[in-house]
């Protein structure tokens, strides 16, 4: 199968970066882009993807605003950036759809129309704001509405306005587009924190609040979890040592990683930042380097054992917290994915939330391909 055609660049200003990315797609052919600027570009997305449309002829994009935006082994932070991809689908095996803000029951008509009244979508690759407090239903609400309640994708990441891009410029809900089973997609997850302690039940609560673990006070838990050395100096685990929420019924043992937001000593209480139940299970994780490298390599063998062989293209939306920030200053994250798995067409974006399946994620890269 040819690959998709991709371009990607950064300039001293934005405008000097459009001209090279739709110099390197002007005579490519493809029925739906993929588009991710940096927050510089922001304010003048509606003219990227104006030019972008105009030298392809695509009428179909879709994307987002990210602090920092990648391609096949380079990240880009703060300077202006566009990275932009092309692919060569049938016409009537997506359906892209505008923002949805309050209820994912919206796109049942559009749906229908494509599909017919019990067809259902493949997959859905879909871009939301942050700051709609709606957002996580809303991914669940889509993800139920698609063949394998899966979704892919990523929360735009920006300064100001997060926008989205759903063949024109957006924000407020969540945006993207949907596959039937013609497309052929293989994706994975990878954490970036690793277990240090076993499950432990929450035997008592308040909201977000943890109060017990294991019928124990949960801050001596979490201390013999965390080991003396950390346990003698808390104000020493923010942003190393994270909660962690496994998703019942996972057969990979997936979790949602959750912030630490506060301890009170006296009381031996914990807070972290979700809401949690009695008899939920909690564990505690830690974030470095070492296991997050190892957890991407244990992905990316995953999804190579998958393919019969390249990939087309490919989107990978990764966690602001990763990236420079975890692996380096140097594009490692992006130059272990192009080692592993190959030089191939890839675009996407540091996310403010990341989707897998039917939930909000923090601190994983999400990687899609298309086969």
């Amino acid at each position: 199968m040819t690959p998709f055609r991709y371009a990607h660049a950064a300039a001293d200003d934005w405008e000097a970066a459009l001209d090279q990315v739709a110099d390197g797609l002007a005579d490519a052919n493809g029925s739906l882009g993929f588009v991710y600027v940096t927050d510089p570009v922001n304010p003048h997305l509606d003219s990227v993807i104006a030019r972008l449309r105009e030298v392809t002829g695509t009428e179909h994009w879709v994307g987002a605003v990210g602090i920092g935006i990648c391609a096949t082994g380079v990240e880009y932070y703060e300077q202006p950036a566009i990275a932009a991809m092309l692919a060569d689908l049938p016409e009537d095996a997506f359906r892209v759809f505008q923002p949805v803000v309050k209820d994912a029951g919206v796109l049942d008509d559009t749906l229908a129309d494509w599909l017919g009244p019990d067809g259902k979508p493949f997959i859905g690759l879909v871009h939301g704001d942050p700051a709609n407090p709606l957002t996580e239903a809303l991914v669940s609400g889509l993800a139920q509405r698609t063949e394998t309640g899966f979704l892919v994708g990523g929360l735009a990441s920006a300064r100001e306005t997060a926008r989205v891009v759903a063949d024109m410029s957006g924000d407020g809900g969540v945006a993207g587009v949907m596959f039937s089973d013609a497309v052929g997609i293989q994706t994975n997850l990878s954490q970036g924190c690793s277990p240090i302690g076993p499950h432990h039940a929450i035997t008592e609560s308040e909201r977000n609040v943890l109060v017990r673990l294991d019928n124990r006070p949960a801050l001596e838990v979490f201390n013999e979890d965390i080991g003396e050395v950390l346990a003698r100096d808390l104000s020493r685990v923010g942003g190393y040592i994270f909660a962690g929420l496994p998703i019942p019924g996972s057969d990979t043992g997936d979790y949602l990683v959750r912030n630490l937001i506060g301890v009170d000593t006296e009381r031996k209480l914990l807070g972290i930042g979700d809401l949690v139940e009695q008899g939920q299970d909690i564990m505690f994780c830690r974030r470095d380097a070492a296991t997050a490298r190892e957890d991407l390599s244990r992905m990316l063998s995953n999804l190579k054992s998958r393919l019969s062989g390249p990939p087309r293209g490919g989107v990978y939306v990764s966690c602001l917290g990763r990236g420079a920030n975890l692996f380096g200053d140097d594009s490692e994250e992006l130059k272990q994915i192009r080692d592993e798995l190959g030089d191939f067409p890839l675009v996407g974006f540091y996310a403010n939330g990341e989707i897998f399946r039917d939930r909000l994620y923090g601190y994983t890269g999400v990687l899609t391909l298309f086969t």
